[in-house]
């Protein structure tokens, strides 16, 4: 896949870029070298590489996944101005 010139134009207008036609040009060229990395990237065969979060092999630290209510509700409504069984008591509007 390559860029021509009208591509480039089209993308600066939708990017709102004011690119002369000589910054164009160069844009055009530099794309297509981007691209043309990312080909030959995908060539690569990458079936049997695992996934990697570093350069350095590390243990990603997690915790453990448990559903719990967070026995915090005492601490949520205790500086709102009117509670009732922990829940937020608010005035009632009637329009």
């Amino acid at each position: 896949m390559s860029v021509d010139l009208a591509t480039v134009k089209r993308v600066a207008r939708l990017a709102r870029l004011a690119v002369s036609e000589e910054e164009a040009q160069k844009m055009m060229g530099e794309l297509n070298g981007i691209l043309g990395f990312v080909e030959q990237l995908s060539e690569v065969n990458v079936k049997d590489v695992e996934p990697m979060t570093s350069v350095t092999p590390m243990v990603m630290r997690k915790r453990a996944d448990v559903v719990n209510d967070g026995d915090k509700a005492a601490d949520i409504v205790a500086n709102a101005p009117s509670t009732t069984e922990n829940f937020f008591m608010v005035p009632k509007v009637v329009e």
